[in-house]
């Protein structure tokens, strides 16, 4: 076995009803609650938030937070932190409050400045007590430790470094249930895409992720649809809230690829919520890593399809990507860049602004040049 390195994720809650307890959990002095307005409409964090209440400390609520989150609204959050004086910080909500809370807890705590610790392992210093609460089965945020924001031009900035991983997470299917059923599969289908490009990743993939990306792919591909089509059913956004889990800790050991770098441009220029941008490129990147990945994709065709698991490895490995490519329009998304109102001459725009993210491009299994990248995005048109 080649020597490699494990960073466990933070210490789970997992039940419902148990965000509540975070009152217990955090310093009983001021705390940051990062959230949206959708969230914070529906009145899922209002237990906790009373519950923090009642223990006597003030608490700052920041429900700001848009989808794919802006330089300024971190900044605005990190702002708003520090005029209460915050001793901790809980990111409620799906990617983008928990995205925000985390550089907020670490901009709080290390006074660094946000410049200062893009990229990988740039952000060293301490940060203030952090909570996250997943109200998606998707994103994997809570379990890792990295956030994206989005700066000027609409380009995806990240970081990624080990102060970012959250003190506490709670896993509470209660909250995901009534999910919207596109909501549903979006956030579902990023977490197929976290589970697969861990598994395959070029950079740091190690046993210990493997496993976890198998069993996370495992409980995704099996209960997704019954998710979208039975929004109540707890058992189902239970394995779906446990299959998003184990994928964000399995790639915040073994990073993301091609898949991802590709998607960020339609989030970034367009505002396609991000999960639906993974399912946009998915087929199309995996077919271009084919060669170079049909090993790693035969060994998870089986996940998909137990009746490929004794055929040869190019029928397996088809087999997965043909599997993925059936449960993505089975969710009922529209799949063609098209349909979302994308131009098809807009190819050469996106394939250069793919090219920026270099921090996901070099862990994909095989190079993808610019005129690769287009050609992707016009075969995904």
């Amino acid at each position: 076995m080649l020597p490699f390195a494990f960073h466990p994720g933070p210490r789970l809650l997992s039940g419902a009803g148990r965000a509540v307890e975070l009152a217990e959990k955090l310093p009983p002095r001021p705390v940051l609650f990062v959230t949206d307005a959708g969230v914070r409409h529906l009145g899922l964090p209002d237990p906790c938030i009373l519950a923090l209440e009642a223990s006597g400390r003030t608490v700052e609520i920041f429900d700001a937070v848009e989808a794919d989150p802006s330089r300024a609204t971190l900044l605005a959050a990190v702002e708003a932190g520090r005029a209460v004086g915050a001793a901790s910080v809980i990111g409620f909500g799906g990617g983008s409050p928990m995205d925000v809370a985390k550089l907020a807890a670490y901009l709080l705590g290390s006074g660094d400045t946000l410049d200062a610790i893009w990229g990988v392992d740039q952000a060293t210093g301490p940060r203030l007590p952090l909570a996250l609460v997943p109200t998606t089965a998707g994103t994997g945020s809570e379990a890792t430790p990295i956030s994206v924001i989005t700066c000027e031009g609409g380009v995806k900035m990240g970081v990624n470094a080990r102060p970012l991983t959250a003190d506490w997470a709670v896993l509470d299917a209660e909250l995901t249930l009534g999910l919207p059923r596109h909501v549903t599969a979006a956030t579902g289908l990023d977490a197929i895409v976290h589970a697969v490009e861990a598994y395959t990743s070029a950079r740091l993939k190690n046993p210990v992720s493997d496993a976890l990306a198998r069993e996370a792919l495992r409980l995704l591909a099996a209960n997704l649809l019954t998710a979208c089509e039975q929004p109540l059913d707890r058992d189902a956004r239970s394995a779906m809230l446990l299959g998003a889990h184990l994928a964000g800790l399995a790639f915040a050991n073994a990073p993301v690829a091609g898949v991802h770098a590709l998607a960020y441009p339609l989030g970034g220029l367009h505002h396609i919520p991000h999960g639906l941008s993974n399912a946009l490129m998915l087929r199309h990147v995996l077919g271009h890593n084919l060669e170079a990945a049909r090993g790693l994709y035969a060994e998870l065709g089986p996940i998909l399809d137990p009746r490929c698991a004794g055929e040869g490895t190019q029928a397996c490995a088809a087999r997965l990507i043909e599997g993925l490519d059936e449960l993505a329009s089975a969710t009922g998304l529209p799949l063609r860049l098209r349909d979302h109102g994308i131009a098809q001459d807009e190819a050469p725009l996106l394939a250069r602004e793919a090219m920026k993210q270099t921090r996901l491009l070099q862990n994909n299994p095989v190079e993808i040049s610019q005129a690769d990248a287009q050609r992707l995005y016009e075969a995904a048109w």
